[in-house]
């Protein structure tokens, strides 16, 4: 019997090939990832501009730009600008960049395309507290966005100690999320069967979701929140990235599972909290952000921060839709919803027939 062995000069070639390939795709990839942040980083700022060019007053990029960085002094112009449509736009900014980087962290930490605060009972529990603030406290402003938030928060805490067996299955979470959403759902129902009609019309246009309707404080804690938490986010990208390999692999890859997920969802937790607290539970933009910011970049490549720019570039659209391009102004989150749910029962169908989602 002969025996053949490859010589140790043809092992070492092999293995310098495969790593120079490897290098190679990972610099692929990484200017992929570049080009594409920088595409979608200009597509905002774009939208950005164009939602504050539009209405009844037609005011040119030019004329935005210089108001808004304070270069120019038109008192007509900047009253427009300044006064009237900056605040809006800012909140759609601000909100879609928050659903959108929530929204894919509670994807990779969890490991279904279906995890999302719109139906795993975040959102659920914000209106609840909101709900129940406006009918049984007759609040108004702040006070609806703080009990908002805290509801958010609230529910996060319930769905993760009830899921809670020796660590976190994303499959359990998502399954308590559910029930615990529709529960939340029903109390919501009960409160506004009980309501006033001027309560439960208050309550509802907050239900829907709207950009408008944050208050400058509001707005200024968002803001605040995503400068501190998006790059912790983004820091975070490696374990993410070992959680998507199962916690086994993870830990074999020095991960600290359990302490990585909690701390990955309680940065998304307080993220789509903060956004319910200025605009109401938005439907939809969470969900949908991640996966299109993931076809963008290409196979095996997720970021958090094109997610937050996709989130933010679908909520300046639906804004734009809403007010300006429907024969009467309705709530963004009417837009977001009827966008949205297609793309929900495109999902379920395609999860279904490839075996994922349950």
């Amino acid at each position: 019997m002969t025996i053949t062995t490859t010589p140790t000069s043809d092992l070492g070639t092999v293995a310098s090939g495969t790593a120079a390939s490897l290098r190679t795709n990972r610099r692929r990839r990484a200017g992929r990832s570049t080009l594409v942040t920088c595409a979608l980083t200009g597509a905002v700022g774009t939208l950005f501009v164009l939602t504050m060019m539009v209405g009844s007053f037609r005011i040119g990029a030019g004329e935005v730009i210089a108001s808004v960085l304070h270069l120019s002094d038109n008192p007509s112009v900047d009253f427009v600008v300044r006064g009237l449509r900056l605040p809006t736009a800012a909140a759609a900014l601000a909100v879609g960049l928050a659903l959108g980087a929530s929204g894919t962290i509670f994807q990779q930490v969890l490991r279904n395309p279906l995890a999302s605060p719109d139906f795993v009972g975040v959102t659920s529990g914000a209106g609840l507290a909101a709900v129940t603030g406006i009918v049984l406290l007759q609040a108004g402003g702040l006070l609806v966005s703080g009990l908002a938030l805290s509801g958010a928060i609230a529910a996060a805490l319930v769905m993760y100690l009830l899921a809670w067996r020796d660590g976190v299955s994303g499959y359990r979470f998502i399954l308590i999320g559910i029930a615990v959403a529709l529960f939340f759902e029903g109390l919501i129902g009960y409160l506004l069967s009980r309501a006033q009609l001027f309560e439960a019309r208050q309550a509802m246009h907050w239900l829907v979701g709207s950009v408008g309707q944050a208050s400058a404080t509001e707005l200024r804690l968002l803001i605040g929140a995503l400068v501190v938490l998006l790059p912790v986010a983004a820091l975070l990208q490696r374990p993410l990235r070992a959680l998507d390999l199962g916690d086994d692999a993870a830990r074999m890859l020095g991960a600290r599972t359990e302490l990585s997920r909690a701390v990955l969802l309680g940065v998304a937790v307080v993220l789509v909290a903060l956004a319910v607290s200025v605009a109401g539970p938005i439907a939809f933009v969470a969900l949908v952000a991640g996966p299109i910011a993931n076809r963008l970049l290409g196979p095996a490549a997720r970021g958090v921060l094109p997610a937050a720019l996709v989130g933010a570039a679908l909520l300046l659209t639906a804004d734009l839709v809403a007010v300006h391009l429907l024969p009467t102004p309705l709530p963004t989150g009417v837009v977001t919803g009827a966008v949205g749910a297609p793309y929900l029962l495109w999902l379920l169908a395609t999860t279904n027939r490839q075996g994922a989602g349950g």
